[in-house]
């Protein structure tokens, strides 16, 4: 009896044991299940009404507004317009493929537009938006309007496209817009912030160089939706910002007057304001329609342009180097008046070649031109005369006044990163890229502008302008409202030694286009308005052979490729200076019968629209 007492004394005790033990843990598993639901109900509060926010909150992105570019006189020249576009965004579509086919009946799609609908949803996430058009008729934007019921997760969109309404005049100052690609995305910052599907940036040119003021910025809606993707309500719309409108320098009708005179040839017209700078025009010939590459071009369109052998893709005002010829002849005299070498009383007898270390050296007048001063050989344009000078003169004193004049190097620095610097040798520039030691034969030749020495039509404009407007250092520009700040010591800097030297040149200029035997008479103008002084230049293409020369073919006889380029600089008008301009047509022959005619027009129609040029007031685009 006490046994059985004692025994189940000792089972209660076990029992009692067991239960806290058993109570004790159930309490720790409830303080921790507590501790948890207050950690996650209070401290963690934020953090997943965000994430439930997220699953519910959807933001629409619309494409940025593009800024304008505006010629001088306010002329729109890259704009915008409404573009209808349709977006599918995958996540919110029930039934993939029934939508798909009858977006495909409703928009009477090709079977390769449509197999270009279903590789493009194959390479973008859910949630992504797909793009089936972006630029629909309003015929068919409507038409799908009026099935949206049937069409779950379909989005008809009005965007903002580019247009270019001077179709191929800008092309190579403008360049284009393209959809943006994954390169341009990861690689430019604002592009990357702004993106949207189906954004249009810039390719090249000043659309691309500028990407930054022109993108702007989005529109952002916010709307909530439901578990299934589905649209529920409107929350917040957040207008974007237009891109800044951009003035340029350009005169339309400047500019499409030198693409009407380079019609069917290529080249190239540049003018320049000779005081300030500023870019009236910069046309590059020939050249292709941007519009076609806004909603991305047909391979048989680009194929078209790509293999055209007069090569519309080159900017040839920028990436064009070619040998001046003639036009050189300027920046040789005034190095050698310069540097003590001639006065203006120095003469040469041209016999029409020259003989050195038993080279032969050719003037273009076979018969020569007897004894020529400076003046006189300027104007007749005397081969002898400057293969003399360059011999005295020596590359490399002639190389640093050619680039104080702009020659050897960018005109517009970093702005259009295709521009190329051209070449003007020296001694040293020989060592070093070639391992060779310069020959006096090579000085002679550089002297009318052949040879290694090789310069942008832009650069030849630069020089010119220079020259004309009495010897001083000028900044070029194309935006109207770039103030390049000057350092007090660059303010009209001069890049003469001695002024009369470039009088004397003007002198030469003016002789050359306005006086019998004048390479350029033939282009003159009497009219004191419109007078203008210049300088022709032929620039080989190819060795001219003893046999050429016994054959002495005209320019339509010898096969186009192996025609010689064509090219004239020259200033005015000659009393008052304020233009200059520089004209090059690929294997046009000769400078004197090919571009110096062009000049004759452009001068009538810049100087008559100075006096408008000059009421134009630049401040109100300061601040858009």
């Amino acid at each position: 009896m006490i046994n059985s007492s004692s025994d189940n004394v000792k089972k209660l005790n076990l029992i009692n044991r067991r239960m806290f033990i058993t109570g004790s843990f159930k309490i720790l598993i409830m303080i921790g299940i507590v501790s948890r639901l207050f950690f996650l109900q209070v401290k963690e509060n934020k953090r997943y009404l965000t994430l439930s926010d997220k699953n519910r909150i959807r933001e629409w992105k619309l494409a940025p507004v593009r800024g304008e570019f505006h010629d001088y006189f306010g002329n729109v020249i890259a704009g915008n317009f409404e573009a209808y576009q349709l977006h599918v965004i995958p996540e919110q579509v029930e039934n993939f493929r029934y939508v798909i086919y009858r977006l495909k009946d409703l928009l009477d799609l090709s079977d390769r537009e449509f197999k270009k609908v279903l590789k493009k949803r194959k390479e973008i996430k859910p949630w992504e938006t797909l793009i089936v058009s972006d630029n629909l008729s309003w015929k068919k934007f409507s038409k799908i309007n009026n099935h949206l019921y049937d069409l779950n997760g379909v989005k008809p969109v009005i965007s903002i496209s580019r247009n270019y309404p001077y179709n191929d005049n800008f092309t190579h100052i403008i360049g284009y817009v393209s959809q943006a690609n994954e390169d341009d995305v990861e690689n430019t910052e604002v592009i990357k912030k702004n993106f949207v599907p189906g954004l249009k940036v810039g390719k090249i040119g000043l659309e691309k160089s500028l990407e930054e003021k022109l993108i702007g910025t989005n529109d952002i809606e916010r709307y909530e939706v439901n578990a299934y993707g589905r649209r529920i309500s409107q929350l917040e719309f957040q207008k974007g910002k237009k891109g800044k409108t951009v003035k340029l320098t350009i005169d339309t009708k400047v500019q499409k007057l030198a693409g009407e005179l380079l019609k069917e040839k290529s080249g190239s017209i540049c003018v320049m304001d000779i005081y300030t700078g500023s870019i009236i025009a910069m046309q590059s010939s020939p050249s292709f329609d941007p519009n076609l590459f806004v909603f991305g071009i047909s391979k048989d369109e680009w194929e078209l342009i790509r293999n055209n052998p007069m090569k519309p893709l080159v900017n040839k005002s920028l990436q064009g180097n070619y040998s001046p010829g003639s036009t050189i002849k300027p920046i040789v005299a005034l190095s050698a008046l310069e540097n003590g070498i001639i006065d203006t009383n120095f003469t040469v007898k041209c016999t029409g070649k020259t003989e050195m270390y038993g080279q032969t050296y050719h003037c273009w007048k076979k018969e020569g031109h007897g004894f020529v001063s400076l003046r006189n050989a300027m104007k007749v344009s005397c081969d002898t005369y400057f293969y003399e000078i360059a011999r005295k003169l020596g590359v490399d004193r002639l190389s640093e006044t050619a680039k104080k004049f702009g020659l050897g190097d960018k005109v517009f620095g970093n702005l259009f990163n295709i521009e190329k610097k051209g070449l003007i040798p020296s001694t040293t520039w020989k060592k070093n890229a070639l391992g060779k030691g310069w020959l006096l034969g090579e000085t002679m030749i550089t002297g009318i502008g052949q040879g290694y020495i090789q310069t942008t039509p832009i650069q030849l404009c630069l020089m010119t302008a220079q020259i004309a407007n009495g010897g001083y250092k000028i900044y070029p520009k194309i935006i109207a409202t770039d103030k390049k700040e000057l350092e007090p010591n660059d303010k009209y800097k001069p890049l003469y030694k001695n002024s009369k030297n470039i009088r004397i040149v003007q002198d030469a200029m003016f002789g050359s286009t306005n006086e019998v035997m004048g390479t350029s008479y033939r282009s003159r103008i009497d009219n004191l308005k419109y007078q203008f002084a210049g300088k022709t230049g032929t620039s080989q293409v190819k060795k001219i052979t003893e046999k050429d020369r016994e054959l002495d073919l005209k320019t339509f006889q010898i096969p186009y490729e192996e025609r010689d380029h064509a090219l004239y600089i020259a200033f005015g008008p000659y009393k008052d200076p304020r233009y200059a301009l520089s004209i090059l047509v690929e294997h046009g022959g000769n400078g004197s019968t090919t571009a110096a005619p062009m000049a004759k027009k452009l001068f009538k129609l810049i100087i008559d629209r100075h006096p408008l040029r000059d009421s134009v007031d630049d401040k109100k685009y300061l601040e858009i």
